[in-house]
């Protein structure tokens, strides 16, 4: 989340300009929409393979143990490949699977976990994330909202303060104290999670105006890679935040 105009460093319009910059010569191969939507849908068929290794191995003997270890180092190295992503974008078309196949690993385990304790939360959770995903490529398609400076500052506000809150809370963790909202089931807790949803939600409408411009700007063909990891990251989030939600929502049945 931390990874997140957009907020989502991977993805903001400054780092076409510099892409281009590096690469002004005549450039035979440019990134195409359709080029980073074939490329998103690898990273997402990855992400989603990744994830079956962890949840196959819990869901067959029901061991905690057997895949801490991979939700929690998938999702430290996943971090660590973004941010040498982020850093060095040329790397996005290598480096781009390796994130989504650690991040995979992780989300299988915590998925897995989830669907243990709240049955049927995790095909409601894919559902409501595709179903967001498509609906607001919809509406930004057939310019019902916009992403203008105004609504990428407000978007990008939220989402800083969302990622500080987060941060605070991790570290505080480590010190015997805990934020509220982010993990109990209160009304106010569930009002702050659907909060993070939309916040969430609404950064991908920051991404497909971030894509479309790179586009048109004709940014370099290994910024199809990178412009694909930077909407997996925030298609990532929107998953986990509406996973978050729903097992609120259940554990007050």
């Amino acid at each position: 989340m931390a990874l997140f105009k957009s907020k989502n460093p991977a993805l903001k319009a400054e780092i076409f300009t510099k892409a281009k910059t590096l690469n002004p010569a005549h450039i035979e191969s440019v990134m195409t929409i359709n080029g980073t939507v074939n490329k998103t849908a690898l990273l997402g068929i990855i992400v989603l393979a990744a994830a079956m290794v962890t949840w196959n191995m819990y869901q067959e003997n029901l061991d905690l143990g057997r895949i801490q270890p991979y939700i929690l180092t998938g999702s430290l190295a996943a971090f660590g490949v973004a941010v040498i992503i982020i850093y060095k974008k040329t790397l996005a078309p290598y480096l781009a699977p390796i994130y989504c196949a650690l991040q995979g690993l992780a989300i299988g385990g915590l998925s897995a976990l989830m669907e243990e304790r709240f049955p049927g939360i995790v095909i409601q959770a894919i559902l409501l994330t595709f179903g967001i995903l498509f609906s607001l490529l919809t509406i930004y398609k057939l310019g019902i909202i916009k992403a203008t400076e105004n609504f990428k500052l407000v978007i990008a506000s939220a989402t800083s303060g969302i990622a500080l809150y987060y941060i605070i809370s991790v570290f505080g963790s480590f010190f015997g104290f805990n934020l509220p909202f982010i993990h109990d089931n209160s009304i106010s807790g569930i009002l702050f999670s659907l909060f993070v949803v939309i916040i969430a939600a609404l950064n991908l409408v920051v991404d497909f105006d971030f894509i479309e411009k790179g586009a048109e700007l004709k940014a370099p063909k290994y910024m199809e890679w990178y412009a694909a990891f930077g909407l997996m990251v925030t298609l990532i989030w929107l998953y986990l935040e509406i996973l978050r939600l729903l097992g609120k929502s259940k554990s007050r049945d």
